[in-house]
């Protein structure tokens, strides 16, 4: 022990006690951190042996499934795995055109499942005449291929398939109806004006087999000794059963009176918005005098 020289310890004996615990407390100290880095290290030990077993467990397990799918899929064969998904692709083909045939049935398309695919009926009519039918047999399968139909030769069925059949058969169908419609529409016109108004044809009436070019030389007043018109009537977009391209001309002078030049732009008007047979509707109803309410 450490004293002063007036006798009396440094500090006194309570400062000396005091230093003397703290130095045991370290000690003591020093001696219980090992201890509980040992026991933490041995708490680590044991979860870390745990979580490898059961990532071994795991492991074993996946590969004893994966060895499984691999036994079930040796016996089949490549080409018969294909024929099954493609059963499956054509099956849902063949259940999405039923579902558009029932939601096109009242738009003029039916048709019935065959042992190929399905066989449309398409009904076309116009101003609530119907007209001629058209069928066209598809085979579903893939890719989706036509095995018969009845669309008339100057009908674009092959552009049409090639835009549309593969990819929306919806779509597909959708066009070959306003084509078909459209053309039954211009060709009910050209029928009504030959066999209903023979009497105003000053000679026979020019058309295509696609109806969409007509040709005639007509007269207002069928008894009547007037020059008579001359029409033209073009149509570009085949979809339509009124004309894009209008041109008439009066035979017999070469200058037009006021009136005249009036009643042949009022023509083209009327040939623009109104199918022929309405037009020539009113030719029969006011002689000379044209219709004025019947342009738009």
């Amino acid at each position: 022990m450490e004293w002063a020289n007036d006798g009396k310890s440094k500090g006194g004996v309570l400062a000396h006690l005091e230093r003397l615990e703290i130095q045991v407390n370290r000690s003591r100290k020093n001696l219980e951190d090992p201890q509980r880095a040992q026991a933490v290290e041995s708490a680590l030990g044991t979860k870390i042996h745990k979580l490898r077993c059961l990532r071994d467990e795991l492991r074993a397990e996946v590969k004893q499934r994966q060895a499984r799918v691999k036994a079930s899929t040796v016996n089949v064969e490549p080409d018969q795995t294909l024929e099954i998904s493609e059963q499956e692709v054509a099956e849902r083909r063949k259940e999405n055109v039923k579902a558009i045939l029932q939601a096109y049935r009242f738009t003029g398309l039916s048709g019935k499942l065959t042992s190929r695919g399905v066989c449309v009926c398409i009904s076309t009519a116009f101003e609530g005449n119907l007209l001629d039918s058209y069928f066209i047999d598809l085979v579903i399968q893939k890719p989706l291929r036509i095995h018969h139909h009845s669309i008339p030769v100057f009908i674009p069925l092959e552009e049409i398939s090639v835009k549309h059949l593969q990819t929306n058969i919806q779509h597909f169908l959708f066009c070959l109806c306003e084509y078909l419609n459209a053309y039954a529409g211009r060709k009910y016109q050209a029928d009504r004006l030959q066999s209903d108004f023979a009497a105003f044809l000053a000679g026979p009436l020019r058309r295509n087999s696609l109806c969409n070019l007509l040709s005639f030389t007509y007269k207002v007043e069928p008894r009547g000794q007037s020059f008579p018109f001359c029409a033209r009537l073009l149509y570009k977009d085949l979809t339509t059963a009124l004309p894009t391209d209008v041109t008439v001309t009066y035979q017999g002078m070469d200058a037009l009176s006021p009136a005249w030049e009036e009643q042949r732009a009022s023509h083209e008007n009327l040939f623009f918005s109104k199918p022929l047979h309405q037009v020539f509707t009113s030719f029969a109803r006011k002689g000379e005098k044209l219709d004025m309410s019947l342009v738009s």
